[in-house]
């Protein structure tokens, strides 16, 4: 199988075990969204394996936080939502407006501190590395650990090229790929060096070596002060903030104090 349709089975085996958790706390709410988010994931699986003309009709009623799941992990690291929009428009099927991203991290933090860790993950908030507060526009998972959730100088570029590369595992590994799909890769790897072609002919080998090149040069010093502003977050913000960060004067009294 494909890494994408790999990744989509541990997310099934991840969510059959939440919702076995909800079912014997008695919880039938929960047990509901997470069977929701099961069959959504279900069919993308589905989709990766047997290809989108196999695959079952998309549930209307899948919760938008579940659309936005799989788009950010394929993108593997925190991201704007025009782009979380554009990768699930290219790669993924059911309705996702951009309206209802607006307020999903806050509906998110609300979910998280009303009962922390009841559901799998969170869309939360990625966090910079000198306030410790949220970066903005950016969203980012709670299942992803902290280091990978922060923002430094050399982040945005790593970010890029993190993404350009996961794209182009999944568009080589998936036949059949639209052009959407195609376009939006060399969106992604046009400011790269040594990526050639066109938005309708670029090549994703091509891609994935020209990001590997130059995430060479930057992720040691990046994944150096990511982990320093982790370890400082780790110290200093509560489970809540960890997540969806925390007010600049508090983050920023807090870096002084540390």
């Amino acid at each position: 199988m494909s890494e994408a349709a790999e990744l989509l089975e541990a997310r099934i085996n991840e969510l059959r075990a939440a919702v076995r958790r909800a079912v014997s706390a008695g919880d039938r709410l929960a047990a509901r969204q997470l069977r929701n988010e099961l069959r959504a994931v279900e069919t993308e699986w589905d989709e990766a394996v047997l290809g989108p003309g196999e695959a079952p009709t998309p549930d209307p009623n899948v919760p938008v936080r579940e659309h936005v799941h799989r788009a950010l992990t394929l993108l593997g690291a925190p991201s704007a939502p025009k782009l979380v929009m554009q990768v699930h428009t290219a790669f993924f099927s059911g309705d996702l407006a951009p309206a209802r991203l607006t307020s999903l991290r806050r509906d998110e933090e609300r979910s998280f501190r009303a009962a922390p860790f009841a559901r799998p993950y969170y869309i939360c908030a990625a966090l910079t590395t000198d306030l410790l507060a949220p970066a903005r526009g950016l969203l980012a998972l709670s299942s992803w650990t902290l280091p990978q959730r922060m923002i430094g100088p050399l982040s945005p570029r790593v970010n890029l090229l993190t993404s350009a590369i996961r794209l182009a595992d999944h568009v080589r590994g998936q036949p059949g790929i639209s052009p959407d799909g195609i376009r939006l890769m060399w969106r992604l790897a046009n400011s790269i060096p040594g990526v050639t072609g066109t938005p309708d002919s670029i090549d994703a080998e091509d891609v994935k070596t020209a990001a590997q090149r130059e995430l060479a040069v930057h992720e040691e010093d990046d994944a150096f002060q990511r982990q320093q502003a982790a370890t400082r977050a780790a110290q200093q913000l509560d489970q809540p903030a960890q997540l969806f960060g925390t007010r600049l004067s508090l983050a920023a009294t807090r870096k002084e104090m540390g």
